[in-house]
């Protein structure tokens, strides 16, 4: 995992998550590890974020060794789980989450600049 990432593993994180989405944008990355897809789509975010924006929280959720803390996600956000998923934050609130194949850079680009 490149620098910047912190990792979502409990609910002290996902409230601390929740807490700097006041200041700024906040993204949440569900990450299945044994998932072939969810791996590129990883690989991919984490290649194209070195042109991304700066002021944004990263938030990397490894699922499968922190389930409990993944079904926390969905229940406080709302947002069905899934994987590989995106869920972006402002003001404590999901303002775009999206899985799969649209999981990308650009649409946490697209996302930020509504």
């Amino acid at each position: 995992m490149k620098p910047g990432w912190k990792n979502l593993i409990d609910e002290k994180d996902l409230d601390a998550a929740l807490k700097e989405s006041e200041e700024r944008p906040v993204v949440i990355f569900k990450h299945s590890t044994t998932c072939g897809i969810s791996h590129h789509k990883f690989y991919d975010l984490q290649a194209d974020w070195n042109a991304g924006p700066e002021d944004i929280a990263l938030y990397y959720l490894d699922l499968l060794a922190h389930r409990p803390a993944s079904n926390l996600v969905a229940q406080v956000t709302g947002v069905m789980h899934q994987s590989p998923q995106i869920i972006v934050l402002k003001d404590r609130r999901v303002v775009a989450h999206t899985s799969h194949a649209y999981a990308t850079f650009d649409f946490i680009v697209k996302a930020l600049a509504r």
